[in-house]
């Protein structure tokens, strides 16, 4: 899911460089989305991983 957050922001600054400014929009948004999913997704298997008795990583 993190790769496809750095995805949309790679399209997000090439459509901003290129003049594309509602693409450029829409892509970052998107970006700023699936990021903070995977932030969330990140700590909820933190805890669960924590709470089976395991170290974090």
């Amino acid at each position: 899911m993190l790769g496809w957050a750095l995805t949309f922001l790679v399209i997000a600054l090439i459509a901003a460089a290129l003049g594309f400014g509602g693409i450029a929009g829409t892509a970052a948004g998107i970006a700023k989305i699936l990021f903070v999913v995977f932030i969330v997704l990140f700590i909820v298997a933190m805890i669960a991983r924590a709470v089976k008795g395991k170290p974090p990583l």
